[in-house]
C-alpha cells in the first residue's frame, strides 16, 4: 500500500520540478539570447550600439524593480499563480518583441518580458521548497542551479543557431512561444496550489521599491559609462534616498515587502550578503576577462567566446556532483569550499603567462566555474531554510535580487576601473574578483564558527 501511494506522489513531485526547471530555463535563456543579437538588432532598427543596449537594460531594469513586489504578491495569491502569470506575460512580451519595428517598442516589450522573468525568478526557489521534502531540498536546489548554468552555457549557441537557420533576430523571441506555453501548461497541471494570506500590499512601499532600484541602476549606468556624471550622481543619490524611505516605512511591519524580518535572521542575512559578494566577484571576472583575452593575450573575439566556454560549461558538468554531495556534506562547508576554489580560479587566471596556450587558459576558467557551482546552490539552500515556510516567496525574491544587484555592482565597478585606470585595468579587476570571492568565503565560514559556539 505504501508503495502504491508513494509512486503517484513521486510522479507529481517530478512533474512539479520539471515545470519549475523549464520555467527557470526559459527565463534565464530569454535574457541571455538577446545579447548575441544586439549588433543585428541595431542595424535592422537603425540605432547605435549605445542605444541598442537598452534591449538588454530594459529587461534587467524591470526585472530588478519587480522582484520584491512580486515575491510579496506571491505570499498573498500563491507562488503557483505568480509563476504561471509570469510565463504568460513573458510569452506576450515575446510576441510584441517579434513584431517591433522601432527600438522603443522593442525595449518596452523587453520590459514586459522582464516582468514575466521577475515573476518566475521571484518564486522559483520557494516552489522548489514547497515541492521537495527537507531531505531532498539540497539536491533539488543544486539541480535548479544546474538548469540556470545550462541556460547561460547554451544561450549563445541557441541564439547563434536560430540566427543561422532563420536569418532573423525576431525568431529569438518567437522561440519562446511554444516553450512558454508548454511550461505554463505543465505548471498548471503539476505545481501545488498554496493558500494565500489576507495580507494587504502597501502600494506606497511598492512605489518606493521601484524608484529605489530603477534610479539606482540607471544612475550607476550613467556613472559607469562616464556619461552625464552629474545626472548619474543625482539619480543614484535619489535612489538611495528612496531606499532609506522604504526602509523607514517597512521597519516594524510583520511581513514587510523589503524583508527586514528575514534580514534580521543571521543565517539569512549572511546568505544574502554572500550571494551578493559571489555574483559581484563573478562579474568582476566575466566582464573584464574578454578585454584581457583580446588586449593582453591577442585572441580574436570569436576565440574569446570559445575560451570562455569552460566557465559555464564546468558548472553544468559539476552540477550533478554538487547535487549528490548536497545531502552528504553540510551546506555551510560546501559554500566556503566553493568560494575558496572560485577565488583560487580567479587568481590562477590573474597569474596566467602572456604566452599561455588556449588549453592553459581554459583549465583556469574551469577551476573558477567548478568553485562557483559548489557555492551557489548550498548558499541558496542555507538562505532559504533560514526563512519560515510562509515567507518562502520573499526569501526567494531576495535571493534573486541579491544576484542581480551583485551582477550590477560588479559590472559598474569594472566599467569604472576600465574608464579611470590606465595601467593594466583588467588585472586590477581580477585582483578585485579574488578579494571579493575570498571575502565572501570568510563571511560564509562565520556560519561554521557561530554554530560551534
Amino acid at each position: 500500500m505504501t508503495t502504491q501511494v508513494a509512486a503517484p506522489v513521486q510522479s507529481v513531485q517530478k512533474g512539479a520540478l520539471s515545470a519549475i526547471f523549464l520555467a527557470v530555463f526559459l527565463a534565464v535563456l530569454d535574457y541571455a539570447v538577446a545579447n548575441i543579437a544586439l549588433p543585428t538588432i541595431g542595424q535592422d532598427l537603425h540605432t547605435s550600439a549605445s542605444v541598442s543596449i537598452w534591449v538588454v537594460n530594459a529587461y534587467q531594469l524591470v526585472n530588478c524593480m519587480l522582484l520584491l513586489p512580486l515575491a510579496s504578491f506571491a505570499e498573498r495569491v500563491g507562488a503557483k499563480s505568480v509563476c504561471i502569470g509570469g510565463l504568460l506575460v513573458l510569452v506576450v512580451g515575446s510576441v510584441i518583441c517579434s513584431i517591433a519595428n522601432q527600438l522603443w517598442v522593442l525595449a518596452l516589450a523587453r520590459g514586459i518580458q522582464g516582468a514575466g522573468g521577475a515573476a518566475i525568478m521571484a518564486v522559483n526557489t520557494a516552489l522548489v521548497r514547497m515541492v521537495c521534502p527537507p531531505a531532498r531540498l539540497g539536491h533539488s536546489l543544486a539541480l535548479n542551479a544546474l538548469i540556470t548554468s545550462l541556460a547561460v552555457a547554451v544561450g549563445p549557441s541557441v541564439a547563434g543557431g536560430i540566427l543561422y537557420l532563420t536569418g532573423s533576430w525576431r525568431w529569438l523571441f518567437l522561440f519562446n512561444l511554444p516553450v512558454g506555453l508548454l511550461a505554463a501548461f505543465v505548471s498548471l497541471v503539476y505545481l501545488p496550489r498554496t493558500a494565500g494570506t489576507e495580507r494587504r500590499i502597501d502600494k506606497s512601499s511598492v512605489i518606493l521599491n521601484m524608484l529605489t532600484f530603477s534610479l539606482t541602476l540607471v544612475g550607476c549606468d550613467f556613472l559607469a559609462r562616464g556619461e552625464w556624471v552629474l545626472g548619474g550622481s543625482f539619480l543614484l543619490g535619489l535612489g538611495m534616498a528612496c531606499g532609506l524611505g522604504l526602509f523607514l516605512r517597512q521597519k516594524g511591519q510583520a511581513a514587510p515587502l523589503l524583508p527586514l524580518d528575514l534580514l534580521a535572521r543571521r543565517d539569512f542575512s549572511v546568505g544574502v550578503t554572500a550571494c551578493f559578494l559571489g555574483y559581484t566577484a563573478a562579474n568582476f571576472f566575466m566582464i573584464s576577462i574578454p578585454f584581457s583575452l583580446t588586449e593582453l593575450f591577442g585572441r580574436s573575439p570569436v576565440m574569446t567566446g570559445m575560451l570562455l566556454t569552460p566557465w559555464p560549461g564546468s558548472m553544468v558538468m559539476v552540477g550533478p556532483l554538487v547535487a549528490y554531495l548536497a545531502n552528504k556534506i553540510p551546506a555551510q562547508v560546501l559554500s566556503v569550499i566553493g568560494l575558496v576554489i572560485a577565488g583560487s580560479g580567479f587568481l590562477l587566471v590573474r597569474l596566467t603567462p602572456l604566452d599561455a596556450s588556449n588549453l592553459d587558459i581554459m583549465w583556469r576558467f574551469a577551476v573558477a566555474g567548478v568553485g562557483f557551482a559548489f557555492f551557489v546552490s548550498p548558499n541558496n539552500r542555507l538562505t532559504l531554510v533560514a526563512s519560515p515556510h510562509e515567507r518562502s516567496s520573499s526569501a526567494s525574491g531576495m535571493i534573486s535580487l541579491a544576484r542581480i544587484m551583485g551582477q550590477t555592482c560588479g559590472a559598474t565597478c569594472v566599467a569604472l576601473i576600465l574608464a579611470h585606470i590606465t595601467q593594466f585595468p583588467v588585472l586590477l579587476c581580477l585582483d578585485c574578483a579574488v578579494a571579493v570571492a575570498w571575502g565572501g568565503a570568510l563571511l560564509c565560514s562565520s556560519r561554521l564558527l557561530y554554530r560551534r559556539f
